[in-house]
């Protein structure tokens, strides 16, 4: 097999947009900005430790049409830890979502979405669940 593990995504908006999306995964999903190359136009790389899994970068005018395709996409999902923090900060933000269980396995899951409506999934493990503030 050739591929050797997952490096990162990338989300294209119009620049207002661009702004939004990169305060909600570094404010609220906890990433970094971090060093990128010099492209030609606003671009973020986003951290978790020394790793980029997250670009953004401002959409052109002639990519505004793409903007608009149909998507098989659905979410991006996170481990995480301390469940109970998280979702205080979730309802300290006014951000929506929902609690899954997954079964057969000691896993929560918690299902958002950033401000495009791209959908975010943080997973938590059943040990991190005792303190959870919701079912």
């Amino acid at each position: 097999m050739f591929v050797l593990g997952f490096s990162h995504y990338n989300l294209c908006a119009p620049r207002d947009v661009l702004e939004q999306l990169r305060a909600f995964y570094c404010d609220v999903i906890g990433l970094k900005v971090g060093p990128r190359p010099s492209f030609d136009r606003p671009v973020y790389w986003l951290y978790i430790g020394e790793h980029d899994v997250l670009h953004l970068i401002e959409a052109r005018i002639d990519d505004v049409r793409s903007l608009n395709v149909n998507t098989t996409f659905d979410h991006v999902a996170f481990n995480c830890v301390n469940r109970a923090a998280v979702e205080r900060m979730l309802i300290d933000r006014g951000i929506a979502y929902r609690v899954a269980h997954v079964p057969g396995r000691s896993q929560i899951q918690l299902f958002l979405r950033d401000p495009a409506g791209n959908g975010v999934e943080l997973s938590f493990t059943q040990s991190d669940a005792k303190n959870f503030l919701s079912n």
